[in-house]
């Protein structure tokens, strides 16, 4: 069997420690050092690895010592979203693998920088939109592309949370362009934008409406509605808040000609199929009629979902990131390409940009022009 893949975690906060407990809990992975530039961070996180239970991984304060460890191979970027690129291209330059936090960066310049270093580097490289591993998820794009829902005309994305005015209050990046890179379309709603350009394909243009109307002492809004036209014609609306008290779940519905289903908290809540009912049709009686009642055939597209229990990392709550994990290290042992790349984080980032022109400028903004912008 092949050794653990060594991992310097870069970035010690909350989602750090989500890293760190996932990478110590894989068989395929070890926290090979903890790296922030507030050592007490890391030292507590190492901390808490050992009463966990893991091995206590070596501390420093210095990125530059962690990437000259023999026994890193690989870092998960942690650090606030406007350092991402940064670091990211540093550890790229080492020759080592990179993971990275959603989002990609917060500006198209800077995600076009951890592309090029990508490219010259050759090693893997991947962004966490752990939802894309959900077995929802999978069902629903497999579907997709089958072709089973037929022709998806649209779509609907809410990510409808609740962020008091403490936790902005809580570090002076949260709220800010330069570090947070936008409010709950960026920071919250990332992933959900990434689903919806998974399940529906290439964006073309983006018309939205910002607005900060819950939160003070922040530059960016907390609430997002907006229109996303794609390239086969599907129309999206996308709406994101931090304003929806006490805070609801993220839902995505994804709708076809000939089926439809819809994701809520990460469930599969509604699939129907034309396709799926003429099969079971024909065989319970022998006829290719549909019946005149829809089912719910959730259960006859969705895969067993297996959950390791009992311990950090290895819990319901991160799951996604360990099947992000374990697709990363997949594609680092056999040189496959991980399942979310640098060119699909940069479209959803892109995608935000555009949501952000468009309330700025009240116009229309075609996403290609801004990926134009930042070859």
């Amino acid at each position: 069997m092949s050794a653990p893949i060594g991992f310097a975690v870069v970035g010690c906060g909350v989602i750090g420690r989500v890293h760190a407990e996932v990478l110590a809990a894989l068989p395929d992975t070890a926290v090979a050092v903890l790296v922030d530039t507030d050592l007490a961070a890391a030292e507590k996180l190492a901390a808490h690895l050992g009463s966990a239970g893991f091995p206590v991984p070596p501390v420093t304060a210095s990125l530059a010592a962690a990437l000259a460890r023999g026994d890193v191979d690989a870092a998960a970027v942690c650090v606030p979203s406007g350092l991402h690129a940064d670091v990211s291209v540093a550890v790229l330059e080492s020759g080592r693998h990179l993971v990275v936090e959603k989002p990609i960066d917060v500006s198209l310049a800077a995600a076009a920088r951890i592309a090029r270093a990508a490219e010259e580097a050759g090693t893997v490289a991947s962004v966490i939109s752990q939802h894309r591993f959900d077995p929802a998820s999978v069902a629903v794009h497999e579907a997709v592309t089958a072709g089973r829902l037929g022709r998806v005309t649209s779509g609907v994305a809410t990510v409808p949370w609740w962020r008091s005015q403490e936790y902005y209050d809580s570090g002076a990046w949260r709220g800010t362009w330069e570090l947070d890179g936008g409010g709950a379309v960026m920071n919250q709603g990332v992933h959900t934008v990434d689903l919806l350009l998974w399940f529906l394909g290439r964006p073309v243009d983006v018309t939205a409406h910002t607005a900060l109307l819950a939160h003070e002492r922040i530059e960016v809004e907390d609430t997002v509605a907006a229109v996303v036209r794609f390239e086969s014609g599907a129309l999206a609306t996308l709406h994101a808040t931090t304003a929806a008290y006490p805070g609801l779940t993220v839902r995505i519905q994804v709708m076809g000609d000939r089926g439809s289903a819809v994701i809520d908290d990460d469930e599969l809540v509604w699939f129907h199929s034309r396709e799926l009912a003429r099969s079971v049709a024909a065989g319970d009686a022998g006829a290719g009629a549909v019946p005149d009642e829809p089912e719910d055939q959730s259960a006859a597209v969705l895969r067993p979902d297996e959950e390791p229990t009992g311990g950090p990392g290895t819990s319901g709550m991160f799951a996604g990131h360990r099947r992000q994990y374990e697709d990363v290290v997949a594609a680092i042992r056999t040189g496959a390409a991980p399942g979310v790349t640098v060119a699909d984080a940069t479209l959803a980032l892109a995608t935000v940009h555009a949501v952000y022109a468009s309330a700025r400028t009240g116009a229309t903004v075609t996403v290609a022009d801004l990926l134009d912008e930042h070859p």
